[in-house]
């Protein structure tokens, strides 16, 4: 049965009406209503169309034709006032109408009072008569359950009874402030179970002051069970008699309104706030799966496991769109303004760069240029290129580069140097921009501990299996000893007069090994002079690009701490997803905003003070232990503030924020350049080879035959 119904029972589904404003018309409307004006009513009262004549309507003829959804009454008082008496369902109208005018008048008059014992009655009888309780594991409070506040009125000792009435304390007069107009939250699923009401209460949850303290940061919040729930509200909590219970939910919101059929008991209660038309643990749902960089559909699959009731996908994206989105990018600007403030008083900035594919493959959409600063261990600016904007992937790792850079300018921050891989693009524009440039050890070892890696599992070269370990430690040793290029040149190619067992050497910048001089046990460890495995060494690790690069080798810091950011952008941002370009740039502003929280944790340690540390096996040791230092456990700081942000400032007046994420240029999806065809056209000529029937077997003929 329907949650809103006329006050006289009808069983049309016309377009409702409220009563209106403007006190004479207000009250001409219930002189129709009560046949007179009463002192006590219920202002959310309904009046259906049938009462109404059909020249009060606006756009009659427009309903009739199916054009509109509802009607709309004349601006003008005098002619919106029902004068038709309708259907009222029962077969005797002098009977209905007497019925329906004391019906009428217990609920509306008095549906927040009861009777609740005589002044004059013994203890005994208020004992047997007063309700018994218990206590349920509910997400009630005492304070709902709880009476409202009675005041007692001395009437004497008269032998005629006298009632003790019960009516709600009116709060304090609070205007809240305007706020913006939001959409409906959720869609709304209403169940009504027992019996049907006559007249609910349709009031909306006002709007309370300082929600965010109040139910955002301080509030614990509880799984319920409905049955939980319907066993308090199922018996009137004074007579015990059966209520009629109306069920409503709205995502995560549920309410629950009661009546008492026998003494009229009301009461209304709701799971959580509501600002406007959105319920707050709604919006609660969506910034935290948002803000911790999570799936929605997985979050939903866990909920549905244990069949708990959350937002849909379009409530979610709705949220994500117009609030939690404008928060991200709001948020991530202040922080980099703050940092680029404090790096402007100090010299120019040391700063490393790397790009990073979004999707998997050569032919990326996304790619994601991080510069970090190295001094702070800190990311400065993150670019997201799309490959269509510069034609093709091979040109993403420039194009970010060069808007970092830019950025960087535009806000007074002058680079000293860039420690970058080894791409020929990057080398010449950096080169043409007068930056200088510093090549990672990490990725010259990668690239040339590969090559020898090959070699020693060809036939004859077994013997550099054992020196490929040292060879990479030497290449480190050589870049972070050496502080000038010559320097590192020349103890770089002293390992192949090392390996020979040949420990002085003729360049004068690095004459002699400095480790000290050791009595050889076994000479077959040691490469022989004028071996084909020697050569083949000699070529790898001599080849003129190889040396102009150890040149350039970066001798005070690396990118591995962006290698460990990328690691932590990998949970904000997997690979194998397919996010939109503001949704993929607003994680990666969290997955920033994390590692700049968290990138200089200190080691954990133990009650002692002992340092913590914990065994792993990485997979490029080959099954060698490998102790790591144990951190302490991080922080989510910027998530606490993201939600204050978001309560406090956006979901009052979204539009700046909005405005902001507006300004951003989105690229053109990849397939915008192609033509899109009929559905149909598609569908038509596609045909799975297992479905084509039986084929007749042709004899195969000779095209010369």
């Amino acid at each position: 049965m329907s949650w809103r119904r006329c006050v006289f029972r009808c069983e049309s589904k016309s377009t409702l009406f409220a009563l209106p404003k403007d006190d004479t018309t207000r009250n001409k409307w219930l002189k129709f209503i009560y046949n007179t004006i009463p002192l006590q009513y219920n202002p959310n009262i309904l009046v259906c169309a049938a009462h109404f004549t059909d020249d009060c309507f606006l756009n009659l003829g427009e309903y009739k034709a199916g054009c509109a959804q509802r009607l709309f009454l004349k601006s003008k008082p005098v002619l919106t006032i029902p004068t038709l008496q309708g259907q009222s369902g029962t077969s005797d109208p002098k009977s209905s109408t007497s019925q329906q005018g004391y019906r009428l008048e217990q609920l509306l008059t008095s549906s927040r009072s009861h009777d609740v014992g005589s002044q004059t009655d013994s203890i005994e009888t208020l004992a047997a008569a007063s309700p018994k309780t218990r206590s349920i594991g509910t997400q009630l409070s005492w304070g709902t359950l709880m009476e409202r506040h009675v005041r007692s009125k001395d009437v004497g000792t008269e032998a005629a009874p006298s009632f003790i009435s019960s009516s709600p304390i009116k709060a304090a007069s609070f205007t809240p402030r305007k706020r913006a107009c939001l959409e409906l939250d959720e869609e709304e699923e209403e169940t009504v179970y027992d019996n049907s009401m006559n007249n609910p209460d349709e009031s909306v949850v006002t709007e309370e002051s300082d929600l965010w303290q109040q139910t955002a940061s301080n509030v614990s919040k509880y799984i319920v069970f409905e049955s939980c729930l319907r066993e308090l509200f199922d018996t009137c909590p004074i007579c015990k008699t059966k209520c009629h219970v109306h069920f409503r939910r709205m995502g995560t919101y549920v309410s629950y309104t009661q009546l008492c059929p026998k003494c009229s008991y009301y009461r209304k209660w709701e799971s959580q706030p509501v600002i406007g038309s959105t319920p707050v643990g709604n919006l609660l749902v969506s910034a935290a799966i948002c803000f911790n960089g999570a799936s929605y559909f997985k979050f939903k699959k866990i909920c549905n496991s244990m069949q708990l009731r959350i937002i849909h996908y379009d409530s979610f994206r709705r949220h994500t769109r117009n609030y939690l989105e404008p928060a991200i990018v709001h948020k991530w600007n202040v922080d980099q303004n703050k940092l680029f403030r404090k790096l402007q008083e100090g010299r120019k900035v040391a700063v490393a760069g790397e790009m990073r594919a979004v999707s998997t493959g050569d032919t990326a959409k996304f790619g994601s240029y991080t510069l970090m600063h190295l001094d702070s261990n800190t990311i400065l600016d993150m670019q997201l290129v799309h490959c269509n904007k510069v034609g093709g992937s091979y040109h993403m790792e420039k194009e970010g580069l060069k808007r970092c850079l830019d950025h960087l300018d535009s806000n007074g921050l002058a680079v000293e140097y860039i420690i970058t891989g080894r791409h020929p693009k990057i080398q010449k524009f950096l080169r043409e921009c007068n930056i200088v440039q510093f090549y990672d050890v990490w990725h010259f070892e990668k690239g040339l501990s590969k090559k020898l890696d090959k070699l020693s599992q060809k036939k004859g070269c077994e013997i550099l299996k054992k020196w490929v370990p040292s060879i990479k430690n030497h290449v480190y040793w050589s870049a972070m000893s050496s502080t000038s290029g010559p320097e590192k040149v020349a103890k770089y190619t002293s390992i192949l007069n090392h390996i020979q067992n040949i420990h002085i050497h003729e360049n004068p910048v690095f004459p002699k090994c400095v480790h000290a001089d050791k009595q050889t046990i076994d000479p077959r460890k040691w490469f022989q002079s004028g071996s084909m495995p020697l050569y083949k060494v000699e070529k790898i690790m001599n080849n003129k690009r190889v040396l102009k690069d150890v040149e350039n080798l970066s001798h005070h810091y690396q990118t591995s701490s962006l290698e460990a950011f990328h690691s932590v952008l990998l949970r904000f941002a997997p690979k194998n997803v397919v996010f939109p370009f503001i949704g993929m740039l607003c994680r990666l502003y969290l997955a920033a905003m994390h590692y700049n929280e968290n990138g200089d944790r200190e080691q954990a340690v133990t009650t002692p003070g002992q340092a913590m540390y914990k065994i792993v096996f990485p997979k490029s040791k080959k099954g060698e232990a490998t102790a790591k230092p144990q951190k302490t456990a991080p922080s989510y700081d910027y998530e606490t503030e993201l939600m204050k942000l978001v309560f406090e400032e956006v979901f009052a007046d979204p539009a700046p924020f909005v405005e902001k994420v507006k300004q951003i240029p989105f690229p053109a999806p990849l397939s915008s350049p192609f033509e899109r065809p009929l559905k149909e056209e598609v569908v038509h000529p596609q045909m799975s080879r297992f479905s084509r029937g039986a084929v007749r077997s042709q004899q195969t003929v000779h095209p010369n035959a």
